[in-house]
């Protein structure tokens, strides 16, 4: 239903809780802690406790079971749990399915968590060595034997065609990188603190896959983020001003694939996403011209420009455009990713992107951008996906 006409979930929910760990290439302790860690400061942070708390939402790449999180985070009675697969892709939906479940009364205060030793221990960037099998391991069997084993190669096909049908070259992905290293320099919790880097510096960094560099690439993260869900009635008794939660939407398109679209009649664009846009913004009844602060997913920066096109920031094939000309700067026409994305603060499979338009909207951000009240959020791209429209109550 929701394809094709306005939902009923914008308005019910808020984001009040947001909670993380430090962001590192070596925890130093399991990931079942961190995610303890991160679900207690996300808790505390709403001003409520452990017995609040009555459902549980992660990804199903998480190794942390939500019984095992809630008996180690000291939470009581569970009435509602859930998992989201397909990666990053799942990021905004675990807010969407807290919100369904307040918002029907299955719970009354959802938890979303995310933890993982993504640098130290399993490395999702290694791409498919040792998964079992699957149906999504057949469908990857006709790209596999060609040396697209990871997703740096997955993207890197998909970049390339894009780059050349619009005449573009490599150059073109560099102010992406840019924007997020530079916020990222301002951000004490990000990884890449005090370490922004140039145009030059993006264009001499070494080839991963053509015609992506190292600088497209975000770099993998111990850490783990929480984030808080009640309904917006509850919120309004707590300590932080809400996020309310005016849409959320997950998008599969026709031909889907985990990253290896490739049997689509166009690979220039991101259907998936155009799917999450057109639902933001019809539930929201917001605008591309309405969004003051944007947190748009960027494991890769190519899919950064493709994200602009989908929601109608711009028309296809003017992203590079928008972005060299600096719109996605703090003072641009659209700030994007303020704590300086995956690229630049840590690559938590997007949580921490929400936790940041959180920040936004609350006013206490480290990069604010001035008189924030709505914030749109994506989750992984190439991959079936996710997105938010975040506003200001009142």
């Amino acid at each position: 239903m929701s394809v094709r006409h306005a939902d009923r979930l914008g308005g019910q929910a808020a984001v009040v809780g947001i909670g993380a760990t430090e962001f590192s290439k070596d925890s130093g302790r399991s990931e079942l802690r961190l995610a303890v860690e991160a679900v207690r400061s996300a808790i505390a942070d709403a001003g409520l406790t452990p017995a609040d708390v009555d459902g549980l939402v992660t990804f199903t790449m998480d190794t942390n079971p939500e019984i095992t999180v809630a008996q180690a985070a000291g939470i009581g009675d569970l009435s509602f749990f859930s998992r989201v697969h397909y990666g990053g892709g799942a990021a905004c939906a675990t807010v969407q399915q807290a919100a369904m479940a307040v918002a029907t009364g299955v719970a009354e205060v959802v938890v979303c968590y995310r933890a993982f030793n993504e640098r130290s221990g399993h490395r999702f960037g290694g791409g498919v060595d040792r998964r079992a099998p699957s149906a999504e391991g057949v469908a990857m069997g006709w790209t596999l034997p060609y040396g697209l084993v990871t997703p740096a190669s997955w993207v890197a096909l998909h970049a390339a065609r894009y780059l050349h049908h619009y005449g573009l070259g490599p150059d073109a992905l560099g102010p992406v990188a840019v924007a997020d290293r530079r916020h990222a320099a301002t951000n004490p919790a990000a990884y890449f603190y005090q370490r922004p880097i140039t145009l030059e510096e993006h264009r001499e960094s070494r080839w991963i896959v053509e015609p992506l560099r190292l600088l497209d690439c975000c770099q993998e993260t111990d850490g783990g983020q929480a984030l808080v869900v009640t309904t917006v009635e509850r919120a309004r008794d707590l300590p932080h001003p809400p996020a309310v939660i005016a849409a959320a939407a997950q998008g599969a398109g026709r031909g889907q694939e985990m990253m290896t679209s490739y049997y689509r009649d166009d690979l220039t664009g991101l259907p998936e996403m155009d799917v999450v846009a057109r639902q933001l913004w019809r539930t929201s009844g917001l605008t591309p011209n309405q969004v003051d602060v944007a947190v748009l997913y960027d494991h890769f920066t190519p899919f950064v420009l493709m994200q602009l096109e989908s929601f109608g920031f711009c028309k296809p094939g003017e992203a590079a455009d928008f972005a060299s000309g600096g719109g996605l700067e703090l003072d641009g026409r659209l700030p994007m990713n303020p704590h300086g994305g995956q690229l630049g603060e840590a690559y938590l499979h997007g949580m921490n992107g929400i936790a940041e338009a959180v920040r936004q909207l609350r006013g206490s951000a480290v990069n604010q951008v001035p008189a924030a009240s709505t914030a749109l959020v994506t989750a992984g791209t190439g991959v079936p996906t996710s997105g938010l429209c975040l506003v200001a109550d009142g």
